[in-house]
């Protein structure tokens, strides 16, 4: 890629995440010299809405999923596009195909497992003949916790020769503004990515752990040690548990994967663990009971959504029509002054196959999905352009899969900080 002029472009660059993933490469770029850019339909909008984050682009692109040819010219500038543009059940595919026509590393931010899962049948294969890497579901989800596990299997593996065999996650907001209001959670370019896996033909996989898995015997293995479970439980230090937002069928999917993907490149039999995690709901013991009727209500939406995902294609497709008018459109999100004061921690406490026990800790500053998350993206682009600075290996990988471990300091630069066993 030595005839790049661009190391990253920011594809989406006015979407809610985009703008502060320019704003991230804009800081960085002060620190190191490298070139990046933004890229989105309207030259003039974009650049209006990142001067009024205070951005300014070295260069603005212009690039539509709906114009094959921009695409390609885009890609074909760049080492990593960072793709933006969702819901990706609608979008993406285009932006990848150019990506792997022109041999360019690729990321986003989807939680459509769906979506993943038909981009890793079609595109697997040709990504790994490029020699590029296609990195989906690189944000809050799932970054962080896929490289937590990650590190708790080479620890386990390093420190006694042993596999993972049970992993439990927990993740506490610990800080966030003042009187919290409904726009501060949940973006309308989330509600609409949710809308469009709802109505996707494959809704069906995202109740399976196992569905990013190639290996048939590794697959059923994990469907039977660790199911997808969305019932509130207890955590510690007196917490509920509730399933994790904005869906409890993220994450395990990954995780499965990056074992799965971890075995193979080994060459190693290795067995499936248990995987667990929720959102921790915390207070005085005299609240246990509104806290788990609050977790109660949170894991009963979940499960509608898993039943819905089973239903037939007549009445997945109505629903997600329903809920494409009715919920927030994209572009809809928390505002600009309030994701700064937000402070959240995962806790992953991981048992080995022999008994022994690795904690691994994460905290981060900055509201986990529209902050964090494009601080992390922005820095797994650079690492994914760097020489050297992320595992070999080529195809349709993870996060943990693609950018490894030996540069996971890097994401300090991110507000978001691993804390490894010595």
């Amino acid at each position: 890629m030595s005839d790049r002029d661009l190391v990253v472009v920011v594809f989406g660059a006015t979407s809610v995440t985009g703008r502060r993933v320019a704003a991230y490469l804009a800081e960085r770029a002060e620190e190191a010299d490298f070139r990046w850019a933004a890229a989105a339909r309207d030259a003039a909008k974009t650049e209006r809405i990142l001067a009024e984050e205070g951005v300014s682009a070295p260069e603005t692109i212009v690039a539509d999923v709906s114009d094959p040819a921009s695409l390609e010219a885009m890609a074909a500038r760049t080492k990593v596009v960072l793709n933006l543009v969702g819901p990706y059940t609608l979008h993406g595919r285009p932006v990848i195909a150019a990506c792997v026509g022109a041999g360019t590393d690729y990321a986003d931010l989807t939680g459509e497992i769906p979506f993943v899962r038909r981009i890793q049948a079609e595109f697997d294969a040709p990504a790994a003949e490029a020699g590029i890497k296609l990195v989906q579901v690189c944000g809050f989800e799932a970054l962080p916790p896929d490289l937590g596990v990650q590190l708790a299997a080479e620890s386990a593996a390093e420190r006694w020769q042993e596999g993972l065999s049970e992993v439990d996650l927990e993740v506490r907001i610990t800080a966030m503004p003042k009187r919290p209001r409904p726009s501060d959670f949940i973006s309308g370019g989330t509600f609409q990515s949710l809308a469009a896996a709802a109505g996707d033909p494959d809704s069906a996989v995202i109740t399976d752990p196992a569905c990013l898995i190639d290996d048939p015997a590794f697959a059923a293995d994990v469907r039977g040690r660790s199911p997808i479970k969305v019932a509130p439980r207890r955590g510690t230090g007196g917490s509920v548990l509730a399933p994790m937002s904005p869906a409890a069928f993220i994450n395990p999917a990954v995780i499965h994967r990056s074992a799965a993907l971890r075995a193979s490149r080994e060459g190693s039999v290795e067995t499936p663990f248990t995987y667990r995690e929720g959102a921790a709901v915390e207070g005085p013991g005299a609240t246990l009971a509104l806290r788990y009727a609050a977790a109660g209500t949170l894991s009963g939406t979940q499960a509608a959504v898993g039943k819905l995902a089973q239903a037939g294609s007549s009445v997945r497709e109505r629903a997600s029509r329903l809920l494409t008018r009715a919920l927030p459109s994209s572009g809809a999100g928390p505002a600009a002054d309030r994701l700064e004061p937000w402070r959240w921690r995962m806790d992953i406490r991981a048992r080995t196959t022999g008994g022994n026990e690795v904690e691994i800790e994460i905290d981060a500053d900055g509201h986990p999905g529209y902050l964090t998350t494009a601080r992390m993206l922005g820095e797994a682009g650079l690492l994914l352009a760097e020489a050297g600075a992320t595992p070999e290996g080529s195809g349709c990988l993870t996060p943990a899969a693609a950018l490894g471990t030996a540069s996971i300091s890097r994401f300090d630069s991110a507000r978001l900080r691993f804390s490894a066993p010595a």
